[in-house]
């Protein structure tokens, strides 16, 4: 399978099942955040530009849902975008243990910068957050991108 056309698969594929689970299904919280996921694996493809502008797509449809914090989903993905992309230049591995572990610190990242944007009327404790709901959040969404990644063929499973 060539790398641009599951650059294509991931922006398309994975943002629609986002929204399918979150809105269409009404799973809320126990959906892992396949939007972030999608977003990190299309940022070691793309340049930080695009990557940016990807994630200010994806941030403008998830703040479309939200109500009271409009704009922090759309500045957390743009900036996770960015650090996305530039991963590529600190980090060159493409096993299943690296995508684990890049999947998980970004999901977590996203969690920690949403928490900072999105203001003090909304945010939860610090500690709730930041050590509790946002770790295993992350790891459920890492988890559920490796899933994907072995599924279409980028890694192989034994690659751990």
């Amino acid at each position: 399978m060539s790398r641009g056309f599951l650059v294509w698969a991931i922006a398309l594929l994975l943002p629609t099942v986002h929204f399918f689970l979150q809105v269409g299904l009404g799973i809320g919280i126990w959906a892992p955040d396949l939007l972030t996921v999608a977003l990190l694996l299309l940022a070691r493809e793309l340049r930080a530009g695009k990557a940016a502008a990807i994630g200010f797509c994806f941030g403008l449809l998830e703040d479309a849902f939200s109500i009271l914090a409009f704009g922090a989903n759309t500045l957390t993905l743009t900036l996770l975008g960015i650090l996305g992309a530039r991963s590529r230049d600190l980090f060159v591995a493409e096993s299943a243990g690296f995508f684990l572990g890049y999947l998980a610190i970004g999901s977590w990242l996203r969690y920690a910068l949403h928490w900072v944007f999105a203001g003090e009327t909304l945010r939860g404790s610090a500690g709730e957050v930041l050590l509790v709901q946002g770790p295993i959040a992350a790891v459920y969404a890492a988890g559920v991108g490796v899933v994907f990644l072995i599924l279409a063929g980028v890694i192989e499973a034994s690659e751990a």
